[in-house]
């Protein structure tokens, strides 16, 4: 049986701005954050995260850190570490890699067209699916998600769905998706 982690995430960075402060009161409780803001100067980083990190206890939200770790983060991104450690996939190779890292959740992506990487190739829905199957991880769908595009992905075998602006814009609405155990 797998260990449950959040399935619904808010990915930062700085191009959020002032919108950071409501993305966070968006996210139903239990649900995780990738705290990124790699270009913002490491002290005002630090300080950023301990404002983060104050929210997310008090709504029960997962917090883990990109970019190198923090002080009372749950875990990190892309790196191995203490706590939990989630990765990005874009392919089968990252994603194995993130197996081999310890990592708990993956993040495949770009499904869709995202404003985070404009013009990137995409994956498309399906064959994001395919990268992070049969790897015993918790599957998270990123790139141009919303509420609306998770209901269309989900019974391909992902487990949650990740994105940026869709938790800046109005309340997603259905934005629970199932938890595998």
């Amino acid at each position: 049986m797998r260990a449950r982690h959040p399935v619904v995430w808010l990915m930062t960075d700085e191009r959020m701005g002032a919108g950071l402060w409501p993305a966070l009161r968006r996210l139903p409780p239990g649900a995780g954050v990738v705290f990124r803001h790699y270009g913002t100067p490491d002290r005002e980083r630090r300080a950023l995260f301990l404002q983060v990190r104050r929210i997310a206890k008090a709504r029960w939200l997962v917090v883990v850190v990109a970019g190198g770790a923090l002080p009372g983060a749950d875990g990190v991104h892309r790196a191995r570490g203490r706590g939990l450690v989630t990765w990005p996939a874009h392919d089968r190779r990252e994603a194995i890699a993130g197996k081999r890292a310890g990592a708990a959740v993956l993040f495949v992506s770009p499904v869709y067209p995202t404003r985070s990487h404009p013009g990137a190739p995409t994956l498309g829905a399906m064959r994001a699916a395919r990268i992070g199957s049969g790897l015993g991880l918790t599957v998270i769908a990123l790139g141009g998600m919303d509420a609306r595009r998770w209901r269309r992905v989900r019974a391909l075998g992902f487990d949650g769905w990740a994105a940026i602006d869709a938790w800046q814009s109005a309340r997603p609405a259905a934005a629970k998706p199932r938890r595998r155990t």
